[in-house]
């Protein structure tokens, strides 16, 4: 990624050059794919026995309300959004393993997401229905799921990173006491924030992209065999 992020997806990066329905496209699955990230989250922990996300009106399917005005806009200018489910962990069933059980789910959420959306790509590949190499509203579609693809796997990957605050690290925070000492530390979300801020400055987030975008393509390809006359 070199510029603006809309110029990169319109011109590239997982949108393979298709323009603006690529660009609307990666809009509606960051949108779509943190909001149901951020529910993953809320349907474990009322299923632990908490509450909270109900309490804050966070059960909802509104994108403002999980990414909030700051995330919105900084995902207008730099292509970079996050989301938050307020939950309480003193209320969890499990208490500690109700703590990974609920970090684990948003993860879990964009894998679901991924084998869907990857799975659905290589069945109409497959059988015809859309073909990448034809210039028009089957190309859009089959980029439009490639993005989808791509981005739920990169979510679930860099999600993943056992970095305070991502998900990684509260699942080691529910198995390591270690780890949850090291939470109190005053400096441990500083710590976090320099992590995050030299993937971006390093270009290692562009090695997720490509890894993500390489392997929603390979899943296709492989159901795309399956189906194939």
């Amino acid at each position: 990624m070199t510029g603006w992020w809309v110029h990169d997806v319109f011109n590239g990066m997982g949108g393979g050059g298709a323009g603006a329905a690529a660009v609307l496209g990666w809009v509606f699955w960051v949108l779509a794919s943190i909001t149901l990230h951020e529910l993953g989250h809320g349907w474990a922990a009322i299923w632990q026995g908490d509450r909270t996300p109900i309490e804050t009106g966070h059960m909802s399917a509104s994108p403002l309300v999980h990414m909030g005005g700051m995330s919105l806009i900084v995902f207008a200018f730099i292509g970079i959004a996050w989301g938050l489910m307020p939950v309480n962990p003193s209320r969890f069933r499990h208490h500690r393993w109700g703590r990974v059980m609920v970090a684990a789910a948003g993860p879990a959420m964009n894998l679901l997401l991924f084998l869907v959306i990857a799975t659905l790509l290589g069945v109409l590949i497959g059988t015809g229905a859309i073909h990448l190499e034809e210039v028009g509203f089957g190309k859009n579609v089959a980029y439009f799921l490639v993005n989808g693809a791509m981005l739920n796997l990169l979510l679930l990957a860099f999600n993943l990173l056992p970095v305070p605050p991502l998900d990684g690290w509260r699942i080691l925070e529910g198995v390591s006491f270690k780890a949850r000492m090291l939470t109190n530390h005053p400096n441990a979300p500083i710590a976090g924030l320099f992590f995050l801020m030299a993937i971006f400055l390093t270009g290692a987030f562009d090695w997720f992209v490509v890894a993500a975008n390489y392997a929603a393509m390979n899943w296709a390809a492989m159901v795309a065999g399956m189906f194939a006359g």
